[in-house]
């Protein structure tokens, strides 16, 4: 008898390879997954202009990426393999004085903003905007797009509803719209139904953090192995299995730090993450 259901997905056309350079932009999701990536060893840039939730706020921290901006930016976007682009909501907020859309209200009053909701096909233009423009950048690069499965409460939990299906129709729209009609799929371009996971298979609030809204740590780790899964090459996934003990080890705390055991045991540690530097070069630790 079969309990619950399991989200299948479809194989993309590329895969992650070991401690490749990545890019995380979106909602906290994407924080939660971009970091995840970093304590893995992978060098990532996560946000760095901050959190960002819509389709618009998405396409401005590419453009200040691609068009340069702070040091936190990559010099060379052609480094960048991979791109995960996470949507939170089509809300966004206009600034009333100006008419410009911004991506952080900075604890102004809520007076001085218009809550807006954006229709399917405007957000499908602003995601296929970003797109283009990291394509641009690195024609080579490759982009996950991702609805968060955080929920939102201020809007009711019909309104959450209606913000996550605008977006998924989004999605969808854009990933037709670079279908190749000759191959029946996506060139480099791929969907990872993280919503969908959390919503549909995994389905029960015991996957839910105290506020029953964000994932708990134990969804949060079978999202990441359905991602691994998904994704990574059999090269990326015996680094992990390589990694993996080392960084338990680097993360163990012992009662006595300045014994003469555990003063051996971190330099056979540092020494075998050497051979893993050594090995993988990028290795980001």
């Amino acid at each position: 008898m079969e309990f619950r259901t399991v989200i299948e997905i479809a194989k993309p056309d590329f895969e992650i390879r070991p401690c490749e350079e990545m890019l995380f932009v979106g909602s906290c999701f994407a924080d939660s997954i971009g970091q995840r990536f970093r304590e893995e060893g992978f060098p990532v840039i996560v946000n760095p202009h901050g959190t960002m939730y819509n389709p618009v706020s998405i396409l401005h921290t590419i453009e200040h990426l691609v068009e340069g901006g702070p040091s936190v930016v990559p010099s060379n976007m052609q480094s960048i393999k991979t791109a995960f682009l996470t949507l939170g909501t089509n809300h966004i907020y206009r600034l009333k004085e100006t008419g410009e859309i911004v991506d952080n209200c900075e604890k102004r009053p809520a007076s001085l903003f218009q809550e807006e909701e954006l229709s399917v096909d405007v957000c499908a233009n602003y995601l296929r905007l970003a797109i283009d423009l990291l394509r641009q950048a690195n024609p080579e690069m490759r982009i996950v797009l991702t609805v968060s499965p955080i929920r939102y409460r201020k809007y009711g939990y019909h309104g959450s509803q209606l913000s996550k299906a605008t977006l998924l129709l989004a999605v969808d729209k854009v990933m037709s719209a670079y279908r190749n009609p000759r191959l029946s799929e996506t060139s480099g371009i791929s969907y990872f139904p993280a919503y969908e996971i959390l919503n549909d298979e995994l389905r029960d609030y015991r996957f839910y953090a105290p506020d029953m809204l964000h994932p708990s740590s134990q969804a949060v780790d079978y999202i990441w192995e359905r991602l691994v899964d998904t994704f990574f090459s059999a090269e990326a996934k015996t680094f992990l299995s390589e990694w993996q003990p080392l960084k338990q080890a680097l993360g163990h705390k012992p009662f006595n730090p300045d014994s003469e055991a555990y003063k051996i045991l971190m330099d056979k540690t540092m020494l075998k993450v050497a051979e893993l530097r050594e090995k993988y070069p990028t290795f980001a630790l």
